[in-house]
């Protein structure tokens, strides 16, 4: 795990400045304590910081193939390197290290943009062919590792493992992006491709950019998600292959060469991953967990339980509000707003494993391979209703009851009849947006300032769940969610959280769910499997029936939060109040609407509304402003807040 950055001369071989490319991987030293090193060319320049895993004295980088002529830096980990490496070896190519790294460059030379297609890991990397003047970056199946792009009107191009990287350029343009505000302000991330930044993109996931000098740049996607239909019924047979597949992804993430240990929430997901760990290892598995003094939000009793059931070395923090991590840290790890709460505890927790370990497993990714967010109940229950109505029929019927059922925002999701009417008036793809939108059309179009809103030329956040579930090659309804959630939601919001507030303390964390060939593999289970009876994730339950106590695994699902509604209204009430302030930072961007922000802050504060979940984005959107001041960055040259 490690921050790579460099610069590249996509016209010539002018000069490259070392100053700036020192500063866009000195921004980035959290992400590799370990060592640091350079490489300057004719028209290209490569730096990189190392966080060492493996081959603790070698793989430093850049690193290079026997004659120099071609170099990488990398991000992440290539789990099967011993096994390229063998092959590799064979077809007469000279290892100097025993690093997964050097797998790469002579991946490359002997099978080229195939190399790719080989790697089973985490990965993002810039590799650079001197023969073929060619600039080559590369990004993961699932997009766990980032890497960002920007290029300047000479023709350099910037890139960098965070946004952060590619702005310490100096020349990058900082002007603000008003499609990523719109998207912030609806899922609150900024989906891939775009950034925050309008002139800086990010490299999707399964994609290669390739850019041969003095030609145009090439994005190919090389990997998909397969939707060949349900292949896999029978559950028990499910079952025991997922225990195995589960196993061998587990296995290939242990290996290390330095201090490893794993998250484990009480969830069912984490649970699964400890439990196949102790099942691998000899010695007892580190576990670290997050608490809180909350009974809604604290499951860390039901991962001690499973810490004393496999003797792990277990430690648990309490996370009251006098030690949450500064808000405006947080904003400064993630660079673009980011406004998932849980990024709280998952920082905190990955400050305690840090403590002990220099590498976690996590849970992550079993609710989308597996069909566990409730959202996907709900949406399944209302497709059934849509086939019953026509569609001729639907908007009116469903519209008309709408507007004369009184609206109960106050209400649980279950009695809020309003809002499901509203959505079975609408589109699949449209509803499901719904689902996973934090602030809805409505209000987002009171929240945003006119000048925002004009400049989005029509531009809606829904279009882009509207394009990933067109997608989708399949006419299953739970697949076309999965689908669309793997091409936005993992990429865009779960892994970036992990991954910035895991680098932010020189941790790195791998996720043996995320595998791709498991993921393969759960695209082609029936939904009856993944979700029946109002129940998700059910062959992965019946599959860890033997190693998890069974009232663990079928209690009902809470996320990994914090007391977000109850904080807002305590010990962070400054803030929030702050954010309001007529004469403030967010006032003084002219990109919100103040008196929508005021009257979800009153409303929220009186104890009337649970207006949390939205606050929470103007908060972190604000924290993201407090990291420009000093300059008048996210302004245009003119001084508009947003470049019309």
């Amino acid at each position: 795990m490690c921050g790579l950055a460099g610069i590249f001369d996509t016209r010539g071989r002018r000069p490259i400045d070392t100053a700036a490319l020192r500063r866009m991987s000195e921004v980035q030293a959290h992400r590799g304590p370990d060592g640091r090193g350079e490489h300057v060319g004719p028209g290209i320049g490569l730096a990189h910081r190392r966080l060492a895993i493996i081959d603790l004295g070698g793989g430093h980088q850049p690193l290079a193939n026997e004659d120099g002529s071609v170099l990488v830096v990398f991000n992440g980990e290539i789990y099967n390197y011993a096994v390229l490496a063998a092959e590799l070896a064979t077809a007469g190519h000279r290892f100097r290290t025993h690093s997964d790294t050097e797998v790469i460059v002579h991946a490359w030379e002997e099978w080229g943009m195939g190399a790719v297609d080989r790697f089973d890991g985490m990965f993002a990397f810039a590799l650079f062919d001197a023969g073929r003047e060619t600039l080559v970056l590369a990004r993961d199946r699932l997009g766990k590792k980032p890497l960002y792009y920007a290029e300047l009107a000479d023709g350099t191009l910037a890139f960098a493992s965070e946004l952060k990287g590619v702005m310490a350029h100096g020349r990058v343009p900082s002007d603000l992006d008003p499609l990523a505000i719109e998207d912030f302000f609806a899922f609150g991330y900024v989906p891939d491709p775009r950034s925050i930044r309008r002139a800086v993109r990010k490299l999707p996931p399964a994609h290669l950019m390739t850019w041969r000098r003095g030609a145009s740049p090439r994005l190919t996607r090389y990997w998909d998600l397969p939707m060949d239909g349900a292949a896999v019924t029978r559950p028990e047979e499910a079952a025991e292959d997922l225990r195995a597949r589960l196993r061998a992804a587990t296995r290939a993430r242990m290996i290390a060469d330095v201090p490893l240990g794993a998250f484990l929430s009480g969830g069912v997901d984490s649970s699964v991953v400890v439990a196949t760990m102790a099942s691998l290892s000899e010695q007892p598995v580190r576990t670290f967990a997050i608490g809180f003094g909350d009974s809604d939000h604290d499951e860390s009793a039901y991962a001690s339980r499973l810490a004393e059931r496999y003797a792990t070395r277990h430690t648990v923090r309490r996370l009251a509000p006098d030690a949450l991590p500064a808000i405006d840290r947080l904003a400064a790890a993630y660079d673009e707003p980011f406004g998932d709460s849980s990024a709280i505890p998952t920082w905190a927790v990955c400050a305690l494993a840090r403590q002990q370990a220099t590498v976690a497993l996590s849970g992550d990714g079993g609710d989308e391979l597996f069909g566990g967010y409730r959202r996907y109940r709900m949406h399944l229950n209302a497709e059934r209703v849509r086939a019953i109505v026509p569609g001729a029929l639907r908007r009116p019927l469903f519209g008309t009851l709408c507007r004369i059922y009184p609206k109960a925002d106050w209400a649980p999701r279950f009695l809020r009849a309003r809002t499901t009417l509203e959505e079975l008036a609408l589109p699949a793809d449209e509803a499901y947006f719904r689902t996973v939108a934090v602030i809805g059309d409505q209000l987002r179009r009171r929240l945003l300032a006119p000048q925002v809103t004009a400049a989005l030329q029509g531009y809606r956040a829904a279009d882009t769940i509207r394009a990933a579930m067109a997608a989708a090659d399949t006419a299953d309804m739970l697949l076309k969610m999965q689908y669309a959630d793997f091409r936005t939601w993992l990429p865009g919001r779960i892994l970036v959280k992990v991954d910035r507030a895991s680098m932010a303390n020189s941790l790195e964390v791998r996720a043996p769910l995320l595998d791709h060939h498991l993921a393969e593999w759960s695209a082609r289970l029936d939904a009856g499997l993944k979700l029946a009876g109002g129940e998700g994730k059910r062959v992965l339950k019946r599959a860890a029936e033997p190693l998890v106590d069974r009232d663990l695994l079928y209690r009902p699902k809470r996320g990994f939060s914090l007391p977000l509604a109850r904080w807002l209204r305590g010990p962070l009430r400054p803030r929030l109040e702050a954010v309001a302030d007529p004469g403030g930072r967010l006032a003084a961007s002219g990109l919100l609407v103040m008196d929508t922000v005021a009257a979800l802050v009153r409303g929220h504060l009186s104890g009337r509304r649970d207006h949390s979940a939205a606050l929470w984005l103007v908060v972190m959107f604000d924290a993201f402003l407090a990291l420009e001041e000093g300059r008048p960055a996210g302004l245009c040259r003119d001084g508009a807040a947003v470049c019309l």
